[in-house]
C-alpha cells in the first residue's frame, strides 16, 4: 500500500537565467487556474509556471517578493522560501526562520573547512511569514476581492522584529522550543527550522523540520490579523492567552518538510531532520484542520518516497488531481539527480498516486 505509486513524470522548464535554482526547488503549490507556483531555497523570488499539457508546465514568470512586501535586508540575502500555500486569492509564503552553518568545500583545506564548519548566521529575510493577493494568475501588492469589490487584497507580512519575527519572540520561553530558538542551533543540526505551510479559513499551519524531541515532530498553529498597513499580528489562540498552539506528531522520527491540505485533512511529506538522504515518507492527518491543541497526534503513513544517494531530496508537494485525474501529488526536489534535469533549463518532478 504504501510503495511508491508513480504515475507519470512533469517537465518543468524554467527560463535561462534561473537555470542554476531549478536545482534547489523547495516548495510549490498548484492554484485553480492550473498554475504552478514554485520557491527556491536560495532566492527571494517566488516563479510561476503555466499548464501547457499533463505533462509539461512553462512559460516561466519570476515575481520578486521586495515588490510586495517589504524585506527587512536587501532582497540578495535569501528568503529561503521553503513553503507556499493558496486559499481565498492570496498566495502565502513562508522563510525556513532557520540559522544555517557553513559547509565544508572540497577545495579548501581541512584546517579552513574546519574553520568553516565553526560559522553560523541567520539572515532576516528568513523570517518572513506574508500573503500576496493572486489574482487570475498574478500577484498584485493591493487588488479589490473578485467576488466583493467592497474588500480589498492587501499584501503583508507577521511583523519582523530584533528576534526574527513576533512568532519567535512568542516561541522564546516555550518549554519545548525555546531553548532551540535561543541556542540559534542551526536547521540542518535539530535546530528550529520551519518547512510547511498550509492556510485553511483563518488558522495558519506551520511545518517544523526541526527540533525532534525524542522522535517527535511539532506543528504550530497561528491566527494572523492585520494590525497596521502591510503588516500582521499575532492573535491570541492558545491556552493562557499564547499566540500559538503546538501539535506533537509521530512521524517515525522524521520532521515536517511540507504540508499540504487535502479537504480537512492535512497531509505531510516527511524527512530527515539532519543532512541525511532519507527515508521520506507522505503522511495524512486526518481532520487535522481542527486538532486539539497539546495531543499527540499519529498520522497514518500513505506514501514512501524513493530518495537518492546525496541527491533526489523531495522538498515540496501539492495536490495534483486537478491534472491528473486521479487523487495525487506531485513532488519537487532539491539537489535533484542528474538524469532529472532536462536541457538547459528544465527539471523533472513526479506524480504519485495518492490513496
Amino acid at each position: 500500500m504504501h510503495n511508491s505509486s508513480l504515475i507519470n513524470q512533469v517537465l518543468l522548464t524554467f527560463a535561462d537565467s534561473f537555470k542554476e535554482h531549478r536545482k534547489d526547488l523547495s516548495a510549490v503549490m498548484l492554484t485553480p487556474e492550473k498554475h504552478l507556483w514554485l520557491g527556491s531555497d536560495e532566492t527571494s523570488t517566488i516563479e510561476r509556471l503555466s499548464f501547457l499539457d499533463a505533462k509539461n508546465f512553462a512559460q516561466h514568470k519570476q515575481f520578486h517578493v521586495a515588490e510586495f512586501i517589504s524585506l527587512p535586508a536587501p532582497e540578495e540575502q535569501e528568503i529561503d522560501i521553503e513553503g507556499l500555500a493558496y486559499t481565498d486569492y492570496y498566495l502565502w509564503l513562508m522563510g525556513s526562520h532557520s540559522y544555517k552553518r557553513k559547509r565544508p568545500k572540497p577545495k579548501h583545506s581541512d584546517e579552513k573547512n574546519i574553520k568553516r564548519l565553526a560559522k553560523i548566521a541567520s539572515e532576516p529575510n528568513r523570517y518572513i511569514i506574508g500573503r500576496i493577493p493572486l489574482v487570475d494568475g498574478e500577484l498584485f501588492p493591493s487588488c479589490p476581492h473578485p467576488n466583493n469589490p467592497n474588500i480589498e487584497l492587501s499584501a503583508a507580512k507577521l511583523e519582523v522584529t530584533q528576534q526574527g519575527n513576533l512568532l519567535m519572540e512568542a516561541l522564546a520561553d516555550d518549554p519545548h522550543l525555546g531553548f532551540f530558538v535561543k541556542a540559534a542551533i542551526p536547521g540542518k543540526d535539530n535546530g528550529f527550522d520551519m518547512e510547511g505551510i498550509a492556510v485553511y479559513q483563518h488558522k495558519i499551519f506551520l511545518g517544523l523540520r526541526g527540533p525532534v524531541l525524542r522522535g517527535w515532530t511539532v506543528m504550530l498553529e497561528i491566527e494572523l490579523e492585520d494590525s497596521n498597513p502591510g503588516l500582521l499580528g499575532l492573535g491570541k489562540i492558545g491556552e493562557e492567552g499564547k499566540r500559538y498552539k503546538k501539535h506533537f506528531i509521530f512521524l517515525n522520527g522524521l520532521g515536517i518538510r511540507d504540508l499540504c491540505l487535502d479537504g480537512e485533512d492535512l497531509l505531510m511529506l516527511a524527512g530527515p531532520t539532519m543532512d541525511l538522504d532519507g527515508p521520506v515518507q507522505v503522511y495524512r492527518l486526518k481532520n487535522g484542520v481542527n486538532l486539539q491543541e497539546n495531543v499527540l497526534n499519529h498520522p497514518e503513513l500513505v506514501l514512501d518516497i524513493p530518495y537518492g544517494n546525496k541527491d533526489d531530496h523531495t522538498e515540496g508537494i501539492t495536490l495534483f488531481q486537478n491534472i491528473a485525474g486521479i487523487p495525487s501529488l506531485l513532488t519537487v526536489y532539491d539537489s535533484p539527480a542528474n538524469k532529472r534535469l532536462v536541457e538547459d533549463a528544465g527539471v523533472l518532478a513526479d506524480v504519485f498516486a495518492l490513496n
